[in-house]
């Protein structure tokens, strides 16, 4: 009996020496596991912060921080797989310059860089406002106040250490553009919504050879199934780049050049009012001379869109990857009836050669360009045709007015003298006013 009880005190020895011993190796993995969990942490960490040192620097031209290859080409993976080994490498290596960094601008760039562009230069002259926060890329109420060009710089270095990113707070213009466009760009990407920068900015690459593609309007907009890519003589809809055209077409630039932009008709959206202490003054309440003082209402989504798309098709070109947008062409249809018709009632009502001096191009000019698409009456869309102003003049570019088939039939019976009293004298010094312009633009253009 008692060498039993000696062998069960025995084996309870053996048993919890056992379990001390193994309760210690537990101990000592995980100790082990957390030590070398910790020592990787502690890398990683050290590298952060150092690209975060780098990232507090006062944005400008400098030089990448260091990342390790195999790191940058594990974050570019996807890119490789899709684009291959020679387009990564084109992409890497180019230099695009993006002016303009609110909603479209900003996501722009954003995706370049995640697409892999090493070198961005990132140009605007405004600051992060708190209500521009539902459509820029990664701006955060922190940021408010601050430079959007230095916003976006600090972001992206965070993001790619590695890359060369320029922040240029300033405004282009005809007196900026040598500098801000210097050092052989590969691609630059227009993002501004002022017309008249807009226009010498495109105007600037034009002349200069330089690759650039323009975003037109993405405000008061929100069907995204509408969003187009397309040579800027092809568009339909869109203000913005209908205003753009008319501008480049009198400088010379009738086509060439690839844009963004939505074929969605207007729908009722519009510039939102001023405050009635701001109407007497207006000007002074605009970002800058010559800039709108007024807001146009904008769905963050749809700038999004257009940045996303311009990127993704600089991204394409620069890796020589084959894409060809597919361009709207379904006004043409409606055009050769406009100018059918237009033939037509130059025959039976006006008892004139049926012979046009205006082409079916012409008749989509005419609509689109100087009649913005609808009746200048009433400014319906549907049922418009072309019709003589003055039914005493021949047809043509000086004499055509858009109105819908109804409004035309009554304004034949009209006394072209009497039109301000038919009509009002505003909307006939409207129309006016629109064949003096167009005329100007013709002379430009080397037309009657």
């Amino acid at each position: 009996m008692e060498s039993l009880k000696v062998f069960i005190k025995s084996n309870a020895r053996i048993a919890l020496v056992a379990a001390a011993a193994s309760a210690a190796a537990a101990v000592a993995y995980t100790v082990g596991f957390r030590l070398r969990k910790r020592y990787v942490l502690n890398r990683v960490k050290k590298q952060l912060r150092q690209d975060f040192k780098y990232s507090k620097v006062a944005p400008g031209s400098r030089g990448p921080g260091q990342t390790d290859e195999s790191l940058i080409r594990e974050q570019l993976a996807r890119n490789y797989a899709f684009l291959g080994e020679e387009g990564v490498n084109k992409v890497r290596k180019s230099f695009v310059i993006v002016i303009g960094l609110g909603g479209v601008g900003s996501h722009a760039a954003h995706m370049l860089l995640r697409s892999g562009v090493e070198h961005l230069r990132l140009i605007d002259f405004d600051q992060v406002t708190l209500s521009s926060l539902n459509r820029h890329a990664v701006a955060r109420q922190v940021d408010v106040g601050t430079p959007k060009a230095h916003c976006l710089a600090r972001h992206f270095r965070e993001i790619a250490p590695h890359s060369r990113i320029e922040a240029v707070v300033e405004m282009f213009n005809e007196q900026t553009a040598d500098n801000l466009l210097a050092d052989n760009p590969t691609y630059v990407l227009d993002c501004i919504d002022n017309v008249d920068t807009k226009v010498h900015l495109i105007k600037y690459c034009f002349d200069n050879k330089i690759p650039v593609i323009s975003s037109t309007g993405s405000g008061a907009k929100a069907d995204a199934s509408r969003i187009q890519i397309a040579d800027i003589s092809d568009t339909q809809e869109d203000p913005l780049a209908r205003t753009t055209r008319r501008k480049l077409r009198a400088l010379g630039i009738e086509k060439g050049v690839t844009v963004v932009y939505s074929t969605e008709k207007p729908n009722g959206v519009g510039l939102l009012p001023l405050e009635d202490t701001k109407v007497d003054n207006a000007d002074e309440y605009a970002t800058l001379p010559n800039f709108r003082a007024r807001i146009l209402p904008v769905l963050g989504t749809i700038p999004a869109l257009f940045g996303n798309a311009m990127a993704s098709y600089v991204i394409t070109e620069l890796a020589g990857y084959p894409v060809t947008p597919l361009v709207v062409q379904g006004r043409d249809a409606t055009y050769a009836r406009i100018h059918r018709d237009l033939s037509n009632r130059e025959g039976t009502v006006f008892k004139s050669s049926p012979h046009l001096t205006v082409s079916i191009k012409d008749v989509g000019y005419i609509i689109e360009e100087m009649w913005n698409g609808r009746s200048a009456l009433s400014g319906v869309f549907d049922r418009c045709t072309l019709t003589r102003w003055d039914i005493r003049k021949p047809a043509g570019f000086g004499n055509l007015i858009c109105l819908t088939k109804e409004e035309a039939k009554l304004h034949h019976e009209y006394d072209p003298d009497k039109l301000a009293e038919v009509y009002t004298p505003v909307f006939v010094k409207f129309v006016e006013q629109k064949f003096r312009e167009e005329a100007s633009v013709n002379r430009l253009r080397g037309l009657r």
